[in-house]
Parts: C-alpha cells; sequence; structure tokens
C-alpha cells in the first residue's frame, strides 16, 4: 500500500507546466504541476464528477485545456473530461457524449480533442470535439480503425485487425496508403507533421488563428508524417513520409538491426525527435536534431524501462514514465541537450521492496524444443522459506513483453521466498515481426509447449524443485496459464489466472465486438476457426486441469467478459478441483485500484506458499 507511482506525464507547450497521474491510494487521479526555473509546485489535483481511474492526460496544444480519460467504477468503458489549466477554476466539463460505448482519448488537433468513440455496434468513430460546447466532426468511421494524429484537416487512420495493421491519411474525401502493401507488418504510431507550414502556428490564442494561417494540410497536395513501422523489415524503424500531387514516398530516418523502435515525440516546431528504442526489454533515449537527422549519442535512462514521451513545443524538455524492477514508474524531465534529469517527485515509496528482492534479473534465454530462443527474465529470491519455489508469469497480450519494469506483485512472491520467471513465449512483442508472429491461430500450440519448456529450464538449473512450480498470468497470459495447465498437468504444483479467457469460442460471442473483430488473424475466426478454437480452450479440457487453480476477475471487465471466469470456476468446482475465486466489485480488465493491487498479491502470495507447503 505503501509504493507511490507517477506516469503519463504530458508537458505544456512552453515548457512551464505539466500534468501527470499519480497512484498512491484509491483510483489513479491526474495532478497538474508548475516548473519555475528548476523547481516544481506542489500537485494540484485535478478535479473530476466521476468516480474511476483517470488512464490519460494531455495538455492542450495552445495550452489552455487539459482533456481526461476516465472509466467510471473502474469499469472498461471510459469517458473524456476537460478542465481548464487555471489552478482557480474547478469546473469540469464531459467533452464525448457516448453514452453507451467507450470514448478513447488521442490528443488535440489545435484547440479540438482528437478522440475514438465507439457505441454498441462495435464500429469507432475518429472524432474531433470542441471541448467548450462538445460540437462534434467525425472524421472518420468504420469498424477496425483506430485514429492516431490529426491535424488541420488531415488525420492519420490505423487500420487493419492485430498484426496486420497499416496507416492512411485523409483528408476532405481523400484518402492515401502511406506505405506499401505488406502483410504482416505493422504501422503502429504516427505524427503529422506539416504542409510547408510548422506545427507550431496549432499555437495561436484562438482556433480562428489557426485557421487564418494554416490552409491545411493537403491544400497544395503536400503534406509529411513521421511514423513508426516495420513494413518491409524485421524490426520496427522511423519513417518519414511525404505526399504530393505526384504520388507517396519514404526514406529510413532512424533504424537499429536488432531491436525495435518502442515510441517517438516530436516537438511542434519540428527541430527534435526523442526516440525510445526497445533492446531486448531495456529502454534506451536518443535525440534526433530533424533539421538535419542526425542522432545523438543514447542519453543514460535513471531507470530500466522508460515510456510515455512528451515534449515542449520547443524540443526544450522531454517528460516520460521511467521505471525498473526495484524502481516504481516515475515522472522524470531530461533537458535533451544537457541530459540532464530532474526527478518530479522525491517523496520514497514504501513497500515491500527491499527483503528477499533482487533489484537486477538475469536475462535468461530458453531454447524451445524447436530451436526457437525465448528471451526471459529471472528474479531469484534470496529468502528461505517454503522450499526452492518458482512461478512462471506470462504477460498478457500476447503482443506484451515481459520486461524488467516494476510489479507490485513480484515483491511479496518473492519475499515469500519464491522465485519468478517472466518468459517472452513466441507471440511476444518487441522482438521482431517473425517472433509476434509466431503464435498465430494454430502455431499456438507451439506458445504453449513453451510453457513446459520454460518449467524445464527452471528444472535444469536448479532453479525449483520440480514439485514446486506454479504458473500465473493476466489476460492473455491468463488464458495461457490455464491452457499450460490443463497440456502439461504433471508439471503445476499450482497456478493463478488473472481475466483470463477460458474459451476462446465464447470469448468471441461476449467480449466487445471491436475487440472480436481485431482478434481474428491471431486467434482463428470463431466460425471458420471454431474446431482450432475449441481445442485451445482450456474450459474444453478441463479434466485436465487438476492443480489448485486460484482465479481473479474484476467485475467490470468488457474486453474478457467475467463470464470466462465464472464457467471455468463452475467446471472445476462441478470436478471437484481445489478452486478459489476472488472477484473486485469495482474493478474491470487491468484491476487498477491500489487496495485490489495489494489484495491480488496478497492473495498470490498466500496461494503459491498453500501449494508450495503440500507433500509432493
Amino acid at each position: 500500500m505503501g509504493v507511490r507511482a507517477l506516469y503519463g506525464a504530458s508537458l505544456s507547450p512552453d515548457a512551464t507546466a505539466f500534468a501527470h497521474l499519480v497512484d498512491d491510494g484509491g483510483y489513479p487521479h491526474a495532478v497538474q504541476r508548475f516548473l519555475r526555473g528548476r523547481q516544481f509546485s506542489s500537485a494540484r489535483n485535478v478535479e473530476l464528477p466521476v468516480r474511476g481511474p483517470v488512464s490519460r492526460v494531455i495538455h492542450s496544444a495552445d495550452g489552455h485545456w487539459l482533456a481526461c480519460e476516465v472509466a467510471p467504477e473502474g469499469g472498461t468503458r471510459r469517458q473524456i473530461w476537460v478542465v481548464t489549466t487555471d489552478p482557480e477554476d474547478r469546473m469540469a466539463w464531459r467533452a464525448d457524449r457516448e453514452e453507451d460505448g467507450t470514448a478513447e482519448l488521442i490528443g488535440w488537433d489545435g484547440t479540438r480533442i482528437a478522440a475514438i468513440l465507439t457505441g454498441e455496434d462495435g464500429v469507432g468513430r475518429s472524432c474531433l470535439i470542441d471541448p467548450a460546447d462538445g460540437a462534434c466532426t467525425v472524421l472518420d468511421r468504420r469498424s477496425g480503425a483506430r485514429l492516431v494524429d490529426a491535424w488541420a484537416g488531415a488525420s492519420l487512420i490505423r487500420v487493419g485487425p492485430r498484426g496486420y495493421r497499416e496507416m492512411v491519411m485523409l483528408h476532405g474525401d481523400t484518402e492515401i496508403a502511406l506505405l506499401p502493401s505488406d502483410p504482416g507488418s505493422v504501422t503502429a504510431y504516427g505524427a503529422i507533421l506539416d504542409d510547408h507550414h510548422p506545427r507550431r502556428l496549432r499555437y495561436g490564442p484562438t482556433g480562428e488563428l489557426t485557421r487564418l494561417y494554416n490552409p491545411g494540410v493537403g491544400a497544395d497536395g503536400y503534406f509529411r508524417a513521421l511514423l513508426i513501422s516495420d513494413n518491409g523489415c524485421e524490426h520496427a524503424r522511423l519513417l518519414e513520409v511525404i505526399a504530393t500531387l505526384d504520388g507517396v514516398s519514404y526514406f529510413v530516418v532512424a533504424e537499429r538491426p536488432d531491436c525495435d523502435l518502442d515510441e517517438f515525440a516530436v516537438s511542434a516546431d519540428m527541430s527534435t525527435v526523442a526516440l525510445l528504442w526497445n533492446l531486448q526489454g531495456r529502454s534506451e533515449l536518443q535525440i534526433l536534431d530533424h533539421t538535419d537527422y542526425t542522432l545523438a549519442e543514447p542519453i543514460a535512462l535513471p531507470g530500466d524501462v522508460a515510456g510515455e514521451l512528451s515534449l515542449s513545443a520547443g524540443g526544450s524538455m522531454v517528460a516520460m514514465t521511467v521505471q525498473g524492477p526495484a524502481m516504481p514508474r516515475t515522472v522524470e524531465l531530461v533537458d535533451p541537450r544537457t541530459g540532464e534529469w530532474q526527478l518530479v517527485d522525491r517523496e520514497p515509496s514504501r513497500g515491500p521492496l527491499a527483503r528477499g528482492f533482487s533489484a537486477r534479473p538475469t536475462r535468461e534465454t530458453i531454447t524451445a524444443r524447436d530451436g526457437l530462443n525465448l528471451p526471459s527474465w529471472l528474479y531469484r529470491s534470496s529468502v528461505n522459506g517454503c522450499g526452492a519455489g518458482a512461478l512462471v508469469y506470462l504477460h498478457g497480450g500476447p503482443e506484451g513483453q515481459a520486461r524488467p519494469d516494476y510489479s507490485e506483485i513480484f515483491p511479496e512472491v518473492l519475499n515469500a521466498g519464491i522465485s519468478v520467471l517472466t518468459p517472452n513465449v513466441r507471440g511476444s512483442g518487441g522482438l521482431g515481426r517473425s517472433f509476434v508472429h509466431a503464435d498465430n491461430k494454430e502455431k499456438r500450440f507451439a506458445a504453449i509447449d513453451d510453457v513446459a519448456d520454460c518449467v524445464r529450464f527452471l528444472v535444469d538449473n536448479e532453479v525449483a524443485d520440480p514439485s514446486r512450480i506454479a504458473c500465473a498470468g493476466w489476460s492473455y497470459g491468463g488464458y495461457l496459464t490455464m491452457a499450460a495447465m490443463t497440456f502439461y498437468p504433471e508439471l503445476f504444483a499450482a497456478g493463478v489466472t488473472i481475466c483470463g479467457m477460458s474459451d476462446l469460442t465464447t470469448f468471441y460471442r461476449n467480449t466487445e465486438p471491436w475487440i472480436a473483430d481485431a482478434a481474428y488473424p491471431e486467434y482463428g475466426h470463431p466460425v471458420y476457426d471454431r474446431e482450432l478454437l475449441e481445442r485451445l480452450s482450456p474450459l474444453r479440457r478441463v479434466d485436465g486441469l487438476t492443480a489448485p487453480l486460484l482465479v481473479v476477475h474484476g467485475a467490470r471487465d468488457t474486453n474478457v467478459p467475467v463470464s470466462e471466469s465464472e464457467q471455468i470456476v463452475a467446471a472445476l468446482r462441478h470436478a471437484g478441483r481445489d478452486v478459489r475465486y476472488l472477484l473486485f466489485a469495482d474493478d474491470g480488465h487491468e484491476i487498477v485500484k491500489r487496495e485490489n493491487h495489494a489484495a491480488l498479491a496478497a492473495a498470490m502470495t498466500e496461494w503459491l506458499t498453500e501449494a508450495f507447503a503440500r507433500p509432493a
């Protein structure tokens, strides 16, 4: 309960203020701070008339507004609220009017909010919303599409299902494909640069000034954009796209042969681009001078993993979230010219970090039975407690990635004398496009085999007693936990599944329609691949699930509906198995409420300790 997390910073355009999220009890909330030289003001809470976790806060381009994305009562569906940046103004307005669906905050187009509004039909509408009166302009409406950036009448729209993403530019009735067709590539993120006019013209005092001096992207058939894409190659890189009346061309701005580009941020005057590379799980920060495309030497980070970049309009300040295995998420600012860091919050976190916790996990390479290498992280417990026990913890996604970041669960587990292995089984992200596609459809059986090979690694390297190995995971990792326990029941003494799918056919039937539509290339089609889905579903093999299972879910989860946990619990109870069901009534898919996270960590530790204490 004493661990304090800061993340999701958004710098004001003039770098005199910033907002960020704080998780220190209850639901995460937004705060605003002001910069006075090198000193930070105390945090001002952004007060919203809705109870629930705030998942994003973004300054408007003119610095006048803050937009907040919030999930009422911890649910999965979200709303967008706006406040002014005036500390004396306590009024808040709901910007979206999506009563039956969900709203996703993307950013700002000048003084309007860029958002995706998705109704009950699952069709997303990419919109611009006036924060003052709620007037909404629809830019695009199609299933599976996602607004990425908007400016001056143009927008970048990501289209396609998971693992097959492309980027198009819309301007009026014109749609332009930005890169050549390359099935299996992902173009996930981008930013519009200019139409001969620098983006700083957006930052006039009124929207009218912006419209007066900026004729709109593509007015003369010209625009530029930066994109992250693995189109035409194995690893994600930074591309610059140029569209003219003669066609579209692109060139590589920054790339590395053996790692992915995670994210970038570009300053409004287009002078500076901040880049975060993913080096086998650890982050590396580089600054690109966009005037001559030169890359500076990497800036040393204060933590292993960084993300959520924000850049001031002139490129003089970069904000990001930094974390590590023994370092909870915190917001730090860096001057890209000097490399000097400023820690926003120096209040120490108090939690189960020291006793039994290895601050530096070792990076291990596990060789799967077919020869594929699985990069993994091993946290060895230094506490003697319940014997040499170990937990294989599986990330979600499956395009997520095991990285040396902070976990609120691992410290308690390690303190109980249980080591933790976090593998990147096939299908994980951050390791190239071939790896991320290696578990699609019928290849998922090999991903289940990977989990068994992780157990073999723990035994062969004498990390754990073979009779004291458990498996756990969140979302897809929860599904993979149950699948591994049914295909390889003899390997596990216990399991924990958190918000996991127990039957892929019922998951398709009950999840949000836009989630189902995007998942076909990953899992298989609910009609054409039904036999495959049934063979891969733990519920259909429940007789093989013999080890004790702790099932955890958030009652307000609509991504993986709570029925997925209810049906596996009912089946296990009917079969006389040892199963416990932990339901958080006021949380959703992420289990974001601080008190619930603490209860989850305690319940998992108790469950594993009791299972490992039983005679083999």
